[in-house]
């Protein structure tokens, strides 16, 4: 998949250029978020996304297109307007995070870079985030996306998407790490633990059920396209590689069949194959080196999932509980 370039971060700027300077800085940090961080095709279209939404802000504040000049002389104020202007365009807490987030790192890049020093932006307040915990669904609604992995699927196209949606709820895979799969990563045979390459280039061992290697077997024998080696793994409709999108309009048309909550998107299966590990009694650092977390804390959240859970039971069935 080619990457992220200045074009694909000046896409929305109405088709003003940047200054010369400013166009090298922005190319020269996504190639160092892509070769040296390691970040997927996701995170560096959030990331160009993010600056994308400030360069158009900054073009309309100046009045001309911005060179690094500009950002040099950026205070804070000026930073608290475009926090302003992005909450009146309705960008919720958590984005807007993101966002600044994704700056913070851009102006420390280029201090790292010794091309400017500005460090206002790091003297900002980020939003605060409310605090949540994953949705996932429930064993029965699971077992019902992926149709219990056992029905006889002809199609082509089913057959993709069936091994796809295996993946993400029976090895924990991110949409992006299914889809960056090649062919040679087949899990197949005697071959039943995928290598795979997550989030900071973090590589992890992750096991494949049986039901799933059947599912990517059978996916591999209705493709029309010839199984070449280093070819994508899934395949959109026209031979390219599968867009995420089209899981994700895959998800919401089960949300709409199978009378799944809003919650139920391919990130949502990631969340059930961890919570249903975790209640079946899996071991918390397991799930840890399964799901490529760096931290045992971002693994946490996933027991509260479970004490909302075994609360819930306890105000239902406690004969002292109000729900009794």
């Amino acid at each position: 998949m080619p990457g992220i370039s200045l074009d694909d971060v000046l896409s929305d700027t109405g088709g003003l250029a940047l200054s010369d300077d400013l166009g090298a800085a922005v190319t020269g940090w996504l190639d160092h978020l892509r070769h040296t961080r390691g970040h997927s095709d996701a995170t560096l279209e959030a990331y160009a996304r993010d600056l994308r939404q400030f360069l158009s802000w900054l073009r309309q504040h100046l009045g001309h297109a911005p060179c690094l000049g500009d950002l040099g002389q950026l205070r804070a104020k000026g930073f608290r307007a475009f926090m302003a202007s992005r909450r009146k365009a309705g960008l919720e807490s958590r984005s807007l995070a993101r966002t600044m987030s994704a700056l913070r790192q851009f102006f420390r890049w280029l201090e790292a870079e010794e091309t400017l020093k500005n460090r206002s932006v790091l003297s900002l307040t980020l939003p605060k985030v409310p605090h949540g915990i994953p949705k996932p669904l429930t064993v029965e609604k699971a077992a019902a996306v992926v149709g219990d992995g056992m029905e006889a699927v002809f199609d082509w196209i089913a057959a993709r998407d069936l091994a796809v949606l295996l993946l993400l709820y029976g090895s924990g895979l991110r949409i992006a790490e299914a889809l960056s799969l090649k062919v040679k990563d087949a899990p197949l045979g005697d071959n039943d633990v995928l290598r795979v390459m997550g989030k900071g280039a973090k590589e992890r061992l992750v096991p494949v059920l049986p039901i799933t290697q059947e599912a990517i077997a059978r996916y591999l024998r209705l493709c029309p396209y010839p199984s070449e080696p280093r070819r994508a793994l899934f395949l959109g409709a026209k031979g390219g590689p599968l867009s995420p999108r089209i899981i994700q309009l895959l998800m919401e048309r089960l949300r709409t069949d199978l009378g799944l909550p809003e919650t139920a998107t391919p990130h949502a299966l990631r969340h059930s194959f961890a919570t249903h590990l975790l209640a079946r009694g899996a071991d918390l650092r397991q799930i840890q080196e399964l799901l490529g977390h760096a931290s045992l804390s971002t693994t946490q959240v996933y027991t509260e999932v479970d004490r909302e859970r075994l609360l819930k039971v306890y105000d239902a069935a406690h004969p002292r509980s109000s729900g009794a």
